[in-house]
């Protein structure tokens, strides 16, 4: 499904501490936040190897801390809003508005049987 372009929602970069570091991206899509986990942190014209994470709760738009069930540590990075260029099963491309990251972020499948199964490419920030 391709979203036609226009204001979609709230997004959060979280660092992650847990067994090492990394970089939670979240997107706020209907009562949900559709997760990725970024092996590295994100940075213009870098492909950064992403997987796709369960979808997270809404409160952690606004959380941070530790979670339960002693799975680490939470740190918001950036918060801000996102407009949905597309919206496909394969690849999402959005235009994130946020404090610190303003830019559009392109999330793509990749094939084969790597633990991160996507590759998260960032275009020009602003």
């Amino acid at each position: 499904m391709t979203a036609t372009p226009g204001p979609s929602g709230r997004f959060v970069l979280l660092e992650h501490r847990w067994d090492g570091i990394h970089w939670d991206l979240m997107l706020e899509a209907g009562a949900s936040l559709r997760t990725w986990a970024l092996g590295s942190f994100p940075g213009a014209g870098v492909d950064i190897d992403a997987r796709a994470l369960p979808d997270h709760r809404p409160l952690y738009l606004e959380y941070e801390g530790p979670i339960s069930g002693g799975r680490g540590v939470v740190r918001r990075v950036d918060s801000g809003t996102y407009e949905r260029v597309a919206w496909e099963p394969d690849r999402v491309v959005v235009r994130l508005r946020g404090a610190q990251v303003i830019g559009e972020v392109e999330l793509v499948r990749v094939g084969g049987d790597r633990r991160w199964g996507w590759r998260l490419r960032i275009g020009k920030f602003i």
